[in-house]
């Protein structure tokens, strides 16, 4: 059960997975979160610096798919503006919407990572896709919506004694 929770590596931002960095970790792909992962719940505009480091994944041959368990209008425009291929309505933590963004992208789940803000949505469904896991700091915790506030002292509880790099 703890490695079904446990993600590979914790970071502050998505601006911390630089080319370099995804390389030395043998990743071809990124499967990536949407709210509080790139910006803040409900916003309109992803984070600052977040748009130019898509374009640098993408440019470096980086494959990125938006998987979300948001909205499917709301997500779906949101990917139509970055020009990225999208699973809207992913139903995290089952493993459905990984497995469909890795087929999108054409990539063996080895070589691919779900980076998202939630242990028991993001790193669930990536682990049970057999993906590794990205855990990222989340945007603005403050305005989520109050079933994902719900988790979260648990998942604080859990990250607090888990070892992770």
């Amino acid at each position: 059960m703890c490695r079904l929770l446990t993600p590979d590596l914790r970071i502050d931002s998505v601006l911390e997975l630089d080319i370099e960095r995804l390389r030395g970790l043998n990743l071809a792909a990124l499967l990536l979160d949407v709210d509080c992962t790139l910006k803040a719940y409900r916003s309109e505009t992803l984070e600052p610096g977040v748009e130019n480091w898509l374009s640098e994944l993408r440019a470096a041959g980086i494959g990125v798919c938006l998987v979300s368990n948001g909205g499917a209008s709301r997500i779906r425009r949101l990917a139509e503006s970055l020009g990225l291929p999208v699973v809207c309505q992913a139903c995290k933590p089952l493993p459905f919407g990984c497995r469909a963004a890795l087929r999108r992208l054409g990539v063996d789940r080895r070589r691919a990572a779900m980076v998202g803000d939630q242990v028991f949505a993001d790193v669930m469904a990536g682990r049970l896709a057999g993906l590794s896991c990205i855990l990222v700091r989340p945007i603005h915790p403050e305005q989520e919506p109050w079933f994902t506030r719900l988790k979260r002292p648990l998942e604080r509880f859990l990250l607090n004694h888990m070892k992770t790099p």
